[in-house]
């Protein structure tokens, strides 16, 4: 029989690690059956030592996770890890966690450890909802035994289905908590009607606690590497823009223009670049501009208040961004660029404003050199037509330096316009003219001196009528010439004033015209009036048909205008048969055209006619 001196050497062993379990319950029973009060606190003393050593290795296992955990830089893996590990330590055949959602305001099954349903591993939990929900909502711990009987808990038919799938009866949860910030809930479940104990819920709370610190810890670190990586990227973009704000100025310094800076924008960014000006017409590009490109919704769209010095999409043309060139409150031009992605990186945005702060200047100084030699070319086009006669040599010299031959032939044009669309269309001239025109605004007409000797055809470059839906965009252009700056300008400038005057006169605004084509307005207009030319210009193929042929079509013409348009009496005053007259009177029309008995026509003819009969020495007039 033991005695209790044997029994506290097996209980010192067993403190000692030296005495297995078997031998200890044989001697606690013994002694119990002798001794019952001596047996029960035996019982007590080895339930002690027992629950120490599980606190023990429960105490290890929390240091062993602690350390795992701090290993983990992932969430994801954190959260998986202490799943696992709960499940574990608790014995249980389930395990999960669920995160709260504050964008919802519930609670959703973020990881799973032994469950088998899907609808179970995709559940959310709104607060107050069964256990979980009840758990989330109150912030402490809640188990049962039997969950689908218990009814300290709001049960909802989403839930019962999940569980009962699952197979799950009894369950305990407690929050995870860190500084009273709730962040989900761990769960401990069984299949089977086991009761949790408080034992086993204390160790499922420092699981807890110990699973939301380090998750916090983990999105802290998460965060910090994503700023860092954010922080060098941002170090990288500026260290990009600089360069290419070096690569910029030095297109500038080298004395490029808006296309080497369109070239170099073009390289950087691995696309192309247009550069557009002032009136959205292309002045610049790189690379291949799509040929459907449209311009006008991307100038408008600069021109929105986002789109000063910065590109922002253009709507409806995928990857398509513009960015308005303004200086000084001035919009000077628009940068239109794709190719390098749907998206541009920070980096990029800052070469591309890199880019437009750079156009902008040289815009600017190409401005001011433009509008520079505007007014030197004004000033000496106003100093030519100034002078009553030949231009003093001085006037020559400043012509020549300019880039206009003095002693080739011009075209001198005035062109009327609305007083608003006279500066563009000075603009308009100076192009047209380039390097070997002059043009200045006086006396409210835009006056352009061109090489050439044909004042109609470079009119027509720039007389246009009026649209319906802008009546104020007619230009009229009257012209003269050709003459030769060399010989003076003065009574070109009256003529070509004249004729524009007269086509207004004439409701024939938006036309171009000289005055030796406004017909017999133009003799009236014209200082050296061509009356030969005039008359050849409106008899001359019935004159040459008299002259070849030897007829009298010209003297038949005179005598039936003479005649009052009638036939019979032009016959009579010819004496010849009426039949003679209608059919010399066919070859007119043949000759003349269809038309030529037209009122305008048939004023033009008879003045011609008759300037035709003061001409020819020796003609007497037909009766």
């Amino acid at each position: 029989m033991r005695t209790v001196l044997d029994l506290l050497r097996l209980l010192a062993d067993r403190a000692d690690g030296d005495a297995g379990s078997g031998e200890l319950d044989r001697a606690v029973a013994e002694l119990a059956a002798s001794e019952p009060e001596a047996g029960a606190l035996a019982l007590r003393v080895r339930a002690g030592m027992d629950a120490g050593r599980r606190r023990e290795s429960e105490l290890a296992a929390l240091v062993g996770i602690a350390r795992d955990l701090a290993s983990e830089v992932d969430p994801g893996s954190v959260l998986h890890a202490i799943v696992r590990r709960a499940r574990a330590l608790l014995g249980t055949d389930v395990a999960y966690l669920t995160l709260y959602d504050p964008a919802r305001g519930d609670t959703f099954m973020r990881v799973t450890s032994g469950s088998v349903s899907h609808r179970f591993q995709t559940l959310r939990l709104p607060l107050g909802a069964g256990l979980g929900g009840l758990v989330a909502a109150s912030r402490t711990p809640h188990w049962t035994g039997r969950y689908a009987g218990d009814d300290r808990y709001r049960h909802t038919d989403e839930i019962d289905t999940a569980v009962a799938e699952e197979g799950i009866v009894g369950i305990c949860g407690t929050p995870l908590l860190v500084d009273d910030e709730f962040m989900g809930v761990l769960f401990a479940a069984n299949r089977s009607a086991r009761p949790f104990t408080p034992e086993d819920v204390a160790l499922l709370g420092s699981l807890a606690a110990l699973a939301a610190v380090s998750l916090v810890q983990t999105r802290r670190l998460a965060d910090t590497a994503a700023t860092l990586r954010e922080l060098r990227g941002a170090h990288a973009a500026i260290a990009e823009a600089a360069d290419a704000h070096d690569r910029f100025a030095g297109v500038v310094l080298e004395g490029g223009d808006v296309g080497d800076i369109a070239e170099a924008l073009g390289r950087l960014l691995g696309g192309w670049v247009a550069v557009l000006d002032a009136d959205g017409a292309p002045a610049a590009a790189h690379g291949p501009v799509p040929p459907g490109l449209d311009t006008a919704a991307a100038v408008r769209r600069a021109g929105e208040p986002d789109g000063a010095g910065r590109p922002v999409a253009v709507p409806g043309q995928r990857g398509v961004r513009a960015a308005a060139v303004v200086a000084g409150g001035q919009r000077l031009g628009t940068l239109v660029l794709g190719g390098p992605g749907d998206e541009l990186s920070p980096a990029q945005v800052r070469t591309v404003e890199r880019a437009v702060v750079v156009t902008a200047l040289v815009l600017l100084f190409a401005q001011r050199a433009d509008e520079t030699d505007r007014l030197d070319r004004a000033d000496a086009l106003a100093e030519l037509l100034a002078a009553p006669a030949e231009p003093r040599p001085a006037t020559l010299t400043r012509l020549g330096a300019l880039g206009v031959s003095a002693r080739r032939p011009h075209v001198l044009l005035v062109c009327r316009c609305h007083p608003a669309r006279r500066r563009a269309l000075a603009r308009e001239a100076a192009v047209l003219g380039g390097r070997s025109g002059l043009v200045a605004e006086q006396d409210g007409a835009v006056v352009v001196l061109l090489p050439g000797d044909d004042p109609a055809a470079a009119g027509a470059r720039l007389a246009r009528p009026a649209p319906e839906q802008d009546p104020d965009a007619a230009v009229t252009v009257g012209g003269a010439g050709p003459l030769r700056p060399a010989d003076g300008a003065a009574t070109a400038l009256a003529e070509a004033r004249r004729t524009a005057e007269a086509l207004v006169a004439l409701e024939r605004e938006g036309e171009c015209a000289s005055a030796s084509e406004l017909g017999f307005a133009g003799l009236l207009l014209g200082e050296r009036p061509d009356v030969a030319g005039y008359v050849r210009g409106v008899l001359g193929p019935v004159a040459e048909h008299d002259e070849r042929r030897g007829s009298e079509l010209l003297r038949t013409l005179e005598a039936y205008y003479a005649a009052g348009a009638s036939p019979t009496r032009a016959a009579t005053a010819l004496h010849v048969h009426v039949n003679t007259v209608a059919q010399r009177l066919d070859r007119v029309a043949t000759l003349l055209g269809p038309g030529w008995q037209e009122p305008d026509r048939g004023l033009e003819l008879q003045l011609a006619l008759r300037l035709h009969r003061l001409g020819a020495p020796g003609r007497k007039e037909t009766p």
